[in-house]
C-alpha cells in the first residue's frame, strides 16, 4: 500500500456507481492519472466540488500494491485542496468553456500514457487555464496559442517563417500540413494553401508569445489562422477533436 500527492488540473469526470467518480487529471509529476472519487456525487460532498474540470487541485492518493487494485484497477482520492478554482471563471463565458474544453481534450490526447510524466504539457495547461479565466486575451487566441505550444513541446513545431523542408528563410507562401508549416515555391507540394501574411504572422506571435501582435490582429486572420491550426492539429493527432466544433470565433 502507499500514498502519493501531486498537484494537477482535472480534465474530466465520469460517473462511477451511485455516489462516485473516476476523476482524470492531468498532473505535475505522475502525467495523466485517473483515480476513484469515493461519494463525490452526494449533495453534501465538499470534496466533489474540488473536482471538477479546469479545477487546479493538490490530491492524495491511495494506491495499493503486490497486484490488489481499486475500483477498476485505479488508485483512490483520499484528500483534495484546491490551488486555484479557474472554473468559476470559465464555466459562466461561453467562448471560454468551449475553448477551455477544447485545452483539456488536447492535453488528455497528448499524453495517452497514464503515469508518464508530462511536466511541459503540464505547465502549459496550467497557463493557458490561468490566462483564460483572466479574460485577458480573446478566448480563440489563447486557445490556438495553447494547441501550437502543445504541439511543440510534442515534437511537431510548425514553422510559420521558414521553408519546413529546406529552410529557405522566410516569408515563404505556401503552407502544408503534412510538410510542417510553411513551405517555399521549389518544396510545394499538392495540396498546399496559400494563407495571407497576416494570419502566418499572427500564429507565428501566438507560438511565440507576441500577445501585442496577437492582440491586434484582424477577425478574418484569427479565423484562418484558427482553420489552419485545426488542419495541422487533426493531421498530427490522425483524429479532431469533438470539443473544437464548439469553439466560438
Amino acid at each position: 500500500m502507499s500514498l502519493f500527492r501531486d498537484d494537477g488540473i482535472v480534465l474530466r469526470t465520469q460517473k462511477l456507481g451511485e455516489a462516485d467518480r473516476i476523476i482524470t487529471l492531468l498532473t505535475r509529476n505522475n502525467g495523466r492519472v485517473r483515480a476513484v472519487a469515493r461519494g463525490v456525487r452526494r449533495t453534501k460532498s465538499k470534496f466533489g466540488a474540488r473536482l471538477e474540470p479546469f479545477s487546479h487541485v493538490d490530491v492524495q492518493f491511495f494506491s495499493r500494491g503486490g497486484g490488489e487494485l481499486i475500483g477498476r484497477g485505479l488508485p483512490l482520492c483520499t484528500q483534495s485542496e484546491t490551488i486555484a478554482p479557474y472554473g468559476s471563471a470559465i464555466v459562466t463565458d461561453y467562448a471560454r468553456y468551449t475553448a477551455g474544453t477544447a485545452m483539456l481534450e488536447t492535453a488528455e490526447r497528448f499524453t495517452d500514457h497514464e503515469g508518464e510524466p508530462a511536466v511541459q504539457q503540464y505547465l502549459l495547461l496550467v497557463g493557458a487555464l490561468r490566462t483564460l479565466a483572466a479574460g485577458d486575451h480573446e478566448p480563440h487566441l489563447v486557445l490556438d496559442a495553447f494547441l501550437l505550444r502543445s504541439l511543440a513541446v510534442n515534437g511537431y513545431a510548425p514553422s510559420f517563417d521558414d521553408c519546413a523542408k529546406c529552410g529557405m528563410p522566410g516569408p515563404n507562401r505556401f503552407f502544408s500540413v503534412g510538410a510542417g508549416g510553411v513551405i517555399c515555391g521549389e518544396c510545394r507540394v499538392p495540396g498546399s494553401v496559400v494563407p495571407s501574411a497576416e494570419s502566418l504572422t499572427l500564429l507565428g506571435a501566438l507560438l511565440t508569445g507576441d500577445w501585442e501582435t496577437a492582440d491586434a490582429c484582424e477577425l478574418r486572420h484569427a479565423r484562418e489562422g484558427s482553420g489552419l491550426v485545426a488542419a495541422y492539429l487533426h493531421w498530427h493527432l490522425e483524429r479532431g477533436l469533438r470539443s473544437l466544433r464548439y469553439v466560438e470565433k
